[in-house]
């Protein structure tokens, strides 16, 4: 197997003569494009964890992201590696020669006097790996053995702890270093215990004792946050908050400052709903108090294609423009069936973070400058496939190809046999301009649990315009990795009505595909701002119900809400098949929101409409 995959793909420009060249334009795929679209598209590895009970899926989860010298560092849950990018865009995958040998979950990083550290998860004391050749794939131990949490018991002996007593870990870690050179391990993930943070000593001036030099705490943990779900309505378990018979899970601690202010940030409520979400307390001390941040969740996205925001991590990028990172929910074959998304983040002049998951699964521009402020990464390509017909060369039972428009990954088409040639079109309706298109698999009885050479995707996108005569858009039939969330943008727009799939080859048993989704624009003008009817918080102070009319050829709505209306930073994506009244259960008492809804559309987004506010 290859030390690291090449993650640009070949291009086949088909070349046309006579007719054929007056009805499509001939596009190729940009190598070196700019935009991307969530779930993030990189190979993400088949889980071996239910191999015994014969459930088969490829996931990514928890994701890490660090910067390091010219490049940076992608690190997911039960990955047997992590990709490296310098763009953020193209991802390569690294295989590593030394790496946690059951794949960390959760991992930490830190990067500090010149080195990058990984910390795993763990119940109980494990190495300490780092690198100063990360490009390459190689790892050394900087300790052989992480010291026990001071005062935690045992993994085994939870029932046996005594008042003052700590769970065993530290699972979920988050590493930071502050500008004094004091480094931090903040931990847990728990329904019953909060999260932790203790300062630590890397022993970094005893480097040149090997392997053998002891990483030590400084003083006692603290317990420095827990879930407050009777004041705060995001908090509540469940899909879309609705399950208070169950205690919600805190987990995912990561810490930045920001000026003179530190941001402790945390997954909740549960990583297997669409809810999941990222918040935030703050503190003028990296252990603090810490005082919870009244605009929470600051990274949120409970509808759409992609759905769940939570457990990530939050970096700055070559240019200075701040990034979130955050879990997608999947679960077609397990509840903890997962990918990976990435947003644009930041703070505002008076320390508001935010997280701007708005369309956040439509395509989006990678800067290449410091963003200014309010300059949004969202390219305006809309989204041209929802619920357009689609047609298939074969079929399983109860897996057609309609499946494929209904922006729902839990829902797929299946052909009858996993064998080149097998083909899948959707009618856009109409000649539209079509910029990009990303092509989502599905693991449906895949029967693969860990990585193997035969693992690649290969496939070619073609268009046209009557459904007769075609052309190629991209060919990706000599492809080399893994593209389960395969994002294709357009070199140059291609003026089609028909997009058509042409398998050539899976590492899975069946050919299944969730979503073929088109992305571009329609000619015309934006959609009309939807009628706000009412906005009206419940006698529960951490619900609202939400009602507009509907607007006439809408693909659907953005209801967006925040602390002022230049500050809408929440939003809960709805389609058109979807009731236009929302009861919004992630409130937080005490709280005074403004709340308004756009329409959007293939030609484009509504203006806001009326803006009203929810009063405490």
């Amino acid at each position: 197997m290859p030390h690291a995959r090449p993650a640009r793909f070949r291009v086949v420009l088909a070349l046309l003569a006579g007719s054929l060249a007056t009805h499509a334009a001939a596009a190729a795929v940009n190598p070196h494009g700019r935009t991307w679209a969530n779930p993030v598209d990189v190979d993400y590895r088949y889980n071996y964890e239910q191999m015994n009970q014969g459930i088969s899926y490829r996931t990514g989860a928890d994701p890490a992201v660090v910067r390091y010298g010219d490049a940076y560092y992608l690190f997911l849950t039960l990955a047997d590696g992590y990709w490296r990018s310098t763009d953020l865009v193209h991802w390569t995958f690294v295989k590593p020669d030394r790496w946690p040998f059951d794949g960390p979950v959760a991992p930490a990083t830190l990067v500090a006097d010149g080195k990058l550290f990984l910390m795993q998860s763990a119940m109980q004391p494990v190495p300490l790996l780092y690198s100063t050749d990360p490009a390459h794939g190689h790892w050394n131990f900087w300790t052989r053995l992480l010291p026990p949490i001071p005062g935690a018991v045992w993994a085994g002996h939870e029932s046996e702890m005594k008042p003052g007593d700590l769970p065993p870990g530290p699972w979920d870690p988050g590493l930071f270093r502050d500008e004094d050179g004091k480094t931090y391990l903040y931990w847990d993930s728990s329904n019953v215990f909060p999260l932790y943070g203790a300062q630590i000593d890397l022993a970094l001036e005893h480097a040149d004792e090997g392997e053998g030099k002891r990483v030590t705490f400084v003083g006692k943990p603290k317990a420095l946050l827990r879930l407050h779900p009777d004041q705060h309505g995001w908090e509540r378990f469940g899909q879309d908050h609705t399950d208070d018979s169950i205690d919600p899970y805190v987990e995912g601690a990561w810490m930045n400052r920001h000026g003179d202010t530190y941001y402790l940030q945390y997954g909740a409520p549960g990583t297997e709903f669409n809810v999941y979400a990222t918040g935030v307390y703050t503190s003028d001390k990296p252990l603090g108090p810490f005082h919870y941040a009244p605009y929470n969740p600051v990274g949120y996205k409970p509808g759409g294609f992609v759905v769940g925001a939570g457990h990530g991590s939050t970096f700055d990028d070559a240019y200075g423009n701040t990034w979130n990172t955050g879990t997608m929910w999947v679960a077609v074959n397990w509840r903890f069936e997962r990918r990976v998304d990435l947003f644009p983040a930041g703070f505002h002049d008076d320390g508001q973070m935010w997280v701007d998951t708005r369309f956040g699964d439509f395509p989006q521009r990678m800067p290449d400058h410091r963003l200014k402020p309010g300059e949004s990464t969202f390219t305006g390509w809309m989204l041209l496939s929802w619920h357009k017909n689609a047609t298939a060369s074969s079929q399983l039972p109860g897996h057609g190809p309609a499946e494929v428009t209904d922006e729902n990954p839990r829902t797929y088409w299946v052909a009858a046999k996993d064998n080149p040639g097998q083909t899948l079109t959707v009618d856009l309706g109409a000649t539209r301009t079509v910029r990009a298109v990303q092509v989502n698999y599905t693991d449906y009885k895949a029967g693969r649990y860990g990585d193997a050479p035969d693992i690649v995707t290969r496939f070619r996108l073609e268009g046209s315009t009557d459904g007769t005569h075609w052309t190629v858009l991209a060919d990706l039939s000599h492809e080399t990795r893994d593209r389960p969330n395969a994002y294709l943008e357009l070199d140059q727009p291609a003026h089609i009505r028909y997009v058509r799939y042409v398998h050539g080859h899976v590492g899975a048993k069946h050919l299944a595909i969730s979503d073929l989704r088109v992305f571009g624009n329609a000619d015309g003008a934006p959609p009309p701002a939807p009628q706000l009817v009412s906005a009206t918080r419940d006698a529960d102070a951490r619900n609202a119900e939400i009602v507009w009319k509907p607007v006439p050829g809408a693909v659907g709505y953005n209801v967006r809400w925040g602390l002022s209306a230049d500050r809408l930073h929440e939003t809960y994506q709805r389609f058109a098949d979807q009731p236009t009244h929302l009861q919004l259960r992630s409130l937080n008492k005490g709280v005074r929101y403004v709340v308004a809804v756009e329409a959007f559309d293939e030609r484009g987004v509504s203006k806001l409409s009326r803006v009203a506010t929810l009063e405490p």
